[in-house]
């Protein structure tokens, strides 16, 4: 029974948010009914995406609405504010926040807490390159998945109805740079989506595309070991892939990707995935941070000399406890899955003043898709490609998928896939909603300030 009414805060509706707030809310269940406990979700977005669907999104496999859970729908015994937090007082126990009706009024909004929970997440690690912020393109959100499909067939529709050589050749090459999950997984879907694309081009065939993968290091996909690490290389690299190891992008202005070794790349199409860095709220919270901007937790999830301030997933450095002393927990999905739970149960027993539990989770392994039929795997020791790869990592995923309905969907695509022809359109409109209605109305073409809607140019 909690002594007096509780109010938590829980910043950011990702994976350790909302599997968090869902944890509390089953646990506290009795006290949420009796209004003696208050949950807050701060989320700049409704919704929690399932990043590792990403890939397939983008390459037309699953449907956009089917990557995201709608927090509202799960979590309908907690508060949901769509905005963000921009500075924490955890001396007072109040949270800065912005939201769409604050920005109107210009002044942010402060909140109170008893509890504050910082899942925040990540955001992408970029780096001074040239050209970057015009052209690149990032792969963290179902908007940037989406987008980027579009984007590739769009190029592809130019590349087909232009003669001019070096047009063409722009337009097919596709630049990733960053040889994780995201950028392997991202490149194996897309150009498996792509070269499918192609037999309904006239005047396009698969070997016309250049595809190129730029990682620093000297391997690629290191959560699944070497040797899978090595069998990916050969796997792209059979399916005419570059993949250039010990490489870096040293700038994409003028669109040309220039590497560090000396090549240059014509392209319309960089995609940036070459990491990510802790999210900058974290500096302004004043709680204590490692030297990655990370925030120093104790092993019960606890940010470490901050009493009532708890962190998990992306955002905390927590000790790994089956591992060597001074080793921390590797930030994955796996990780911050099982550290919400935990963090959800310590939670309702430091309010109930019951001993808290200890987070103890051995990494059982990694799985990656390459595209249809392809993939890569090492789970407790034991090597998988291939198709059996790509079958476990359908199989995990779709368990590990929140929600009965988000399963039920996915699944009924995966199975409709298999019977039908993939769909092959691009909607590039829909990021440009207005700009049909803007140029009837006598206005400039958003995308093209030289189109004149009387007709002149």
């Amino acid at each position: 029974m909690v002594k007096e009414r509780a109010r938590i805060l829980v910043v950011g509706g990702g994976y350790v948010g909302m599997y968090t707030a869902l944890r509390l809310q089953r646990r506290m269940k009795q006290e949420l009914g009796r209004g003696e406990v208050e949950i807050t979700v701060v989320t700049p977005d409704p919704y929690m995406t399932y990043q590792p669907f990403l890939p397939e999104a983008a390459a037309g496999a699953i449907s956009p609405r089917h990557v995201v859970v709608p927090l509202r729908r799960v979590l309908d015994r907690c508060r949901i504010v769509v905005g963000e937090v921009t500075g924490i007082d955890h001396a007072h126990r109040t949270a800065t926040l912005t939201t769409l009706a604050t920005e109107e009024r210009g002044a942010g909004e402060r909140l109170a807490y008893d509890e504050l929970v910082l899942a925040p997440g990540s955001v992408s690690r970029t780096l001074p390159v040239p050209g970057l912020v015009d052209h690149g393109i990032g792969f963290k959100t179902v908007e940037e998945a989406i987008g980027l499909r579009n984007h590739v067939i769009e190029q592809m529709d130019i590349a087909s109805s232009t003669r001019d050589p070096a047009i063409r050749d722009a337009a097919l090459t596709f630049v990733f740079v960053g040889g994780g999950y995201a950028g392997v997984e991202a490149l194996g879907e897309l150009e498996d989506m792509a070269r499918y694309a192609a037999r309904y081009y006239h005047n396009i065939r698969p070997e016309d595309m250049k595809w190129i993968l730029v990682e620093a290091s000297d391997r690629i996909l290191p959560e699944v070991g070497a040797e899978m690490g090595r069998y990916t290389v050969t796997e792209l690299r059979r399916r005419n892939i570059q993949v250039l190891l010990r490489t870096r992008l040293d700038s994409c202005a003028d669109r040309v990707a220039v590497l560090s070794d000396g090549r240059r790349f014509p392209t319309r199409t960089v995609v940036w995935t070459a990491g990510v860095k802790p999210h900058p709220l974290l500096a302004a919270t004043g709680l204590p941070l490692d030297d990655r901007g990370r925030l120093k937790c104790t092993a019960e999830l606890g940010v470490d000399g901050a009493e009532h301030a708890w962190a998990a997933g992306d955002a905390a450095a927590v000790p790994d406890v089956t591992a060597e002393p001074g080793t921390l927990t590797a930030p994955n999905a796996q990780h911050a899955v099982r550290q919400a739970k935990v963090l959800g149960d310590n939670i309702a027993h430091a309010l109930r003043g019951e001993p808290l539990e200890t987070y103890a989770h051995r990494y059982v392994g990694s799985v990656a898709s390459l595209g249809l039929h392809q993939g890569v795997a090492q789970v407790y020791g034991r090597r998988l490609k291939g198709y059996p790869a790509w079958f476990m990592h359908r199989a995990y995923h779709l368990s590990r998928v929140p929600t009965f309905n988000r399963k039920a969907r996915v699944l009924a695509e995966w199975l409709l896939a298999g019977l039908f022809k993939r769909e092959i359109v691009s909607l590039g409109s829909l990021e440009h909603p207005r700009a049909e209605f803007e140029l009837a109305a006598g206005g400039k073409h958003p995308l093209d300030p030289n189109i004149d809607p009387k007709g002149s140019s």
